[in-house]
């Protein structure tokens, strides 16, 4: 039997097919991480996506290093660190290009408008960082669940308007830090109302009448949510779509906006 010492590096074989390959690597790979809010330091568990591009020459690429990188540290999401996280995967792959994307949710505090009774509301994020030319592009995506009422519905019934939870995504790519609180907020400021988790009585008569009086169509919240990104010095390049979970009907609404600031 062969020791470590003398085992064949096949990964390292040369490839005589001379074809490049853009991406390879690991995929939804847990890894406990630590989230930092604009207030406190959020425990939570990511899923990553590590890749490197692989010259045409080159067999493979070293798949277990991408786990020991993982490993070495606690990973705590902030923009520093993962710039650093990325590079570092560059780096140990022998790579001029690599990608991580780490998946996972926040849970923010929220008070209700009324009874100011506080609860947790759960939202998705994602944070994609790309090496390029010896620099890193972060793009963060968080989805935000609020509610949207049809002005239409509205505008022609005697009584009543129907209503629905909808799902603002932001995709931003980032020019300097921000917070993923930033981006929530501008999402919920455009939608008909937010939602919460905790509602009594008197907050469901408040959200239902707030609801009622800022009606919005799905491309209303798409491109107020667009003017209030094109007006953030800290986002570059975005797109917003909103999907509207109907309640009168079989499918759903959708509209999206990208620029390119």
């Amino acid at each position: 039997m062969s020791s470590r010492s003398t085992l064949k590096d096949v990964q390292s074989a040369h490839d005589d097919r001379q074809l490049s390959i853009n991406r390879v690597g690991v995929r939804r790979v847990k890894h406990p991480i630590y989230i930092q809010l604009s207030h406190i330091k959020q425990p939570s568990l990511g899923e990553f996506s590590l890749y490197v591009d692989l010259a045409a020459n080159q067999k493979g690429t070293h798949m277990s290093r991408f786990l020991q990188i993982l490993h070495a540290n606690p990973i705590e999401i902030s923009a520093v660190n993962f710039k650093n996280l990325v590079k570092k995967v560059g780096q140990e792959l022998g790579s001029t290009e690599a990608e991580v994307t780490a998946d996972f949710s926040v849970f923010l505090e929220k008070e209700a408008p009324i009874s100011k009774e506080k609860g947790l509301v759960d939202y998705v994020v994602s944070l994609k960082g790309e090496l390029r030319q010896n620099e890193v592009t972060l793009t963060l995506s968080v989805q935000v669940p609020v509610t949207s009422l049809c002005p239409c519905s509205k505008d022609i019934s005697a009584y009543g308007a129907h209503n629905q939870r909808s799902h603002i995504i932001i995709n931003a790519v980032l020019l300097d830090d921000i917070w993923i609180e930033d981006l929530v907020r501008i999402a919920e400021k455009q939608a008909s109302c937010e939602v919460y988790a905790i509602l009594k009585r008197p907050d469901e008569k408040y959200v239902t009448e707030y609801a009622y009086d800022h009606p919005k169509f799905v491309e209303d919240m798409v491109r107020d949510v667009a003017t209030s990104l094109l007006q953030e010095q800290r986002v570059g390049a975005f797109s917003v779509t909103s999907e509207n979970f109907e309640s009168i009907h079989n499918h759903s609404a959708f509209a999206m906006i990208a620029r390119d600031k």
